[in-house]
């Protein structure tokens, strides 16, 4: 049986039915995104920018210890080949946070993905060679105060692929956000270029703004690039927003599809082929919540002055999220890239991670990886992230 994608995601639900702030820059800090968290107001020392493996994501062994459990390629490379082998992988990645198999959740099942042993995501690209690094997407990618800019995960990201690739580094500049424009302080610098933005929505990506087209210019497409994006919180907030305005559920659905849409137009339209001609790799995420998997958004001690509000019941708001969630999955099968399981591994890393009741409990060892505007990662959670992204790269 599938390891349904836990309660963490009816927490998701429940967290954007309180009606997510937009992605605007929180009053409590010159913050704004999708469903992401930002940083901790104060930053922790070395030891704690670097979480442990096992905080990151089950070591090779739980993933692979048993002949049911999981199976391996010749080269150990991924895991879950088959359907039968990416339910069981997926069982053995999450079982610690199963959900009842009559929550509502994600079914990652019928779209086949092979899963990397990491556990952090899927394994569909051999990515080798590259020579340029474009970050798309809204301000999870950007990087929001309280965190230092050295300590975005986007600057750490950055840092470990220029020496994994032998890449001109970008300036200190770059690694920082303008909090005037939301962005980065410079688009390129290096071999890097950024232009994803706070608040950022799907349509951003390539419909009512160009951060694809300002970034991956055509003179610069004959380089192998690599393509790092988060996106969609903002989106989901907007829909939150139109459930607790009684807006037409037929509507909602609408422009649930078609912000997912845009972001399988958008994966489409960068991995059309030879349009890189020398290679071109995307990775992109699902989306986390803070609550583990409980849904109660007090357990953020700000929540109040983030603007999270009152529940929306509709059972409608779940059905979208979940669709979403599906096709997140289904856009990296489809185009052969590659996505995180920042849900699964950000659940019991919220503000009930020391809840030894909870389905999400990681045990005593477990951090907080949310700062305290809620939604946005602290220094240990930007660090987690860049470690996600780095074990998909280099498998």
């Amino acid at each position: 049986m599938i390891v349904r994608l836990m309660p963490a995601l009816g927490a998701l639900m429940l967290l954007l039915s309180c009606g997510l702030p937009t992605q605007e820059p929180p009053p409590l800090a010159d913050d704004d995104d999708s469903v992401a968290t930002d940083d901790d107001d104060v930053a922790p020392d070395d030891d704690d920018v670097a979480p442990d493996d096992d905080d990151i994501a089950p070591d090779d062994d739980d993933a692979t210890d048993d002949d049911d459990s999981a199976a391996s390629d010749d080269d150990d490379s991924a895991i879950g080949d088959d359907d039968d082998t990416t339910e069981s992988t997926f069982d053995a990645c999450f079982a610690d946070i199963a959900a009842d198999p009559t929550e509502v959740a994600p079914d990652y099942l019928p779209f086949a993905p092979t899963i990397g042993s990491h556990c952090n995501g899927t394994n569909h690209q051999a990515i080798t060679g590259i020579e340029r690094v474009v970050f798309l997407g809204d301000s999870v990618t950007v990087g929001t105060p309280p965190s230092a800019d050295a300590e975005f995960y986007r600057a750490i990201l950055a840092a470990n692929l220029a020496t994994q690739f032998g890449l001109t580094p970008p300036d200190f500049l770059w690694n920082g956000a303008n909090p005037l424009s939301g962005e980065a302080w410079m688009q390129e610098s290096g071999d890097f270029a950024s232009c994803a933005k706070w608040g950022a929505r799907a349509d951003d990506l390539m419909q009512d703004n160009d951060q694809v087209l300002n970034c991956l210019p055509e003179a610069e497409r004959d380089k192998v690039t690599l393509v790092v994006m988060t996106i969609g919180g903002n989106d989901l907030s907007s829909l939150t927003s139109g459930f607790m305005e009684g807006q037409n559920v037929s509507d909602l659905w609408a422009q649930t599809e078609n912000f997912m849409q845009l972001v399988r137009e958008t994966v489409e339209w960068i991995t059309v082929p030879g349009r890189f001609p020398n290679g071109v790799y995307v990775i992109t995420t699902n989306l986390y919540e803070f609550t583990d998997a409980t849904g109660d958004v007090t357990s953020c001690p700000t929540a109040g002055l983030a603007g999270f509000g009152e529940a929306v019941t509709d059972p409608a708001l779940a059905e979208m999220v979940v669709w979403a969630m599906e096709e997140f999955m289904s856009v990296a099968v489809d185009t052969n890239t590659d996505m995180l399981f920042l849900l699964e591994s950000f659940c019991g890393h919220g503000f009930n991670f020391d809840d030894e009741t909870g389905r999400c409990y990681r045990g005593t060892d477990a951090e907080l990886w949310f700062d305290l505007t809620c939604i946005h990662p602290n220094p240990v959670g930007h660090a987690v992230i860049a470690d996600m992204f780095m074990s998909v790269v280099t498998e």
